[in-house]
């Protein structure tokens, strides 16, 4: 008997080709769901999401909470008692008895004012060190943000180059298939392709490092796929001397006025120290009440400075001053070192940014040229091409790496100059 044939399995034209469709779009969808952000939406970020910031803050607020404990007044006792009275004599009385003492710690003036003095030192040392949080952390995300433009933009020369060296891969492949260049070409091309394939996946992992670095700084508040839009601002027209500088970093740099303000505070907390060797009195007040007699007391209780006159605390408070000084001194020689080194940075790397600008990196780009029309006419060898494209790559690298080092040098100087603060209510 003749098997009747098996109806095949229907499948739908084109059902690979869909998938590959469908596939693709959700790629493109879910890249097309990466949010951009720009820098100024990424420092509007900082109070709400920035865990710095936030323990700023916080020091401002317990300075306060300090400075309202110093302003207030010792809380007075009260002391009530009762027992039982038997007298013992002839016409004694026996009965209950009762008293009640109200005790009040006098807060002298002078102790007071001292007290007050070390609360708002602390809450100008909090002020200032809330000043230099913001100017730490918006230059950490500025140079984060730049390093990310950085980063896309080697990614960027990476694939150019990429795609030039692909081309001339395949260029030489066919050449090397009809017997018009040797057999080294290719295989020096195809290393040279390779090549330029790690390198272009190094930079994307480069990317991905930098905004890694930028999400650590925001937690949940950045997402995970973002891309990063900008452009490098201009540099200053001109910069005001070494010397101009320093005088104004020394006299305007929040981190010295913060040392500054502990100082004051170290010295006003001697003061206080040496207030207290004076005994603070406490006013007692109270009646008693005992089976045929009544009694009205007002005392003062004075504790004698004999044994203890504070010898220790009054040192232990000179010692910190001392320290506070003596840190104040080495924050300003720090501060300086680094205005110094920041100044340097960017005089070198604008003067080579200068330098790129004048025609030298115009220069690299026609020397390729040159050696890519040479090589097409015979007049030179594929490792003299290759060499002219390293060299073009190399000189845009170069190039980069001077505009957004001078951009870092300047970011360094904008904070030690605390140029970013005149703009915000802090």
């Amino acid at each position: 008997m003749k098997k009747s044939p098996q109806t095949p399995h229907y499948r739908k034209p084109g059902h690979w080709q869909l998938s590959k469709i469908l596939l693709a779009s959700i790629f493109c969808q879910s890249y097309a769901y990466s949010e951009t952000l720009s820098l100024p939406q990424v420092l509007k970020l900082l109070e709400a999401s920035n865990p710095s910031i936030a323990h700023a803050k916080a020091r401002q607020e317990s300075a306060q909470a300090a400075w309202v404990t110093a302003k207030a007044y010792p809380n007075p006792e009260l002391e009530i008692g009762g027992g039982t009275s038997t007298g013992l004599g002839p016409g004694a009385l026996s009965g209950s008895n009762q008293q009640i003492v109200i005790a009040q710690p006098l807060d002298l003036p002078f102790v007071r004012e001292a007290r007050r003095k070390i609360a708002e030192a602390g809450i100008a040392s909090a002020d200032e060190a809330n000043r230099y949080t913001w100017l730490i952390v918006r230059s950490q995300t500025k140079l984060a943000y730049y390093e990310i433009l950085r980063r896309q933009a080697e990614l960027q020369v990476s694939k150019d180059n990429e795609q030039l060296l692909m081309q001339i891969r395949d260029k030489i492949k066919l050449k090397v298939s009809v017997g018009e260049a040797p057999r080294y070409e290719q295989v020096k091309s195809e290393a040279e392709a390779l090549n330029a394939l790690k390198l272009r996946e190094s930079a994307e992992t480069r990317v991905d490092d930098a905004k890694s670095a930028l999400r650590m700084m925001f937690g949940p508040a950045i997402p995970h796929q973002f891309n990063a839009q900008g452009e490098l601002p201009a540099p200053p027209s001109h910069l005001p001397s070494l010397e101009n500088l320093r005088e104004e970093v020394l006299g305007k740099q929040p981190v010295l006025q913060q040392f500054r303000a502990d100082a004051q505070k170290a010295l006003a907390k001697i003061k206080y120290e040496e207030n207290l060797r004076y005994p603070l009195p406490t006013l007692k007040m109270g009646a008693q009440s005992d089976p045929g007699l009544e009694q009205w007391q007002v005392n003062i209780v004075l504790p004698l400075p004999v044994w203890n006159q504070r010898q220790g605390p009054i040192a232990e408070a000179a010692a910190e001053h001392r320290q506070s000084e003596a840190l104040v001194n080495q924050q300003e020689y720090a501060v300086v070192r680094e205005l110094e080194n920041a100044y340097n940075r960017y005089r070198i790397a604008h003067r080579q940014v200068e330098t790129f600008d004048a025609g030298l990196l115009k220069e690299a780009e026609t020397v390729l040229k040159v050696a890519e029309a040479a090589y097409k006419l015979g007049e030179r060898s594929i490792l003299d091409y290759l060499d002219a494209q390293r060299t073009y790559r190399t000189v845009r690298n170069d190039y980069l790496n001077a505009r957004f080092d001078r951009q870092d040098a300047l970011i360094d100087l904008e904070r030690l100059r605390a140029t970013d603060l005149e703009n915000l209510k802090l």
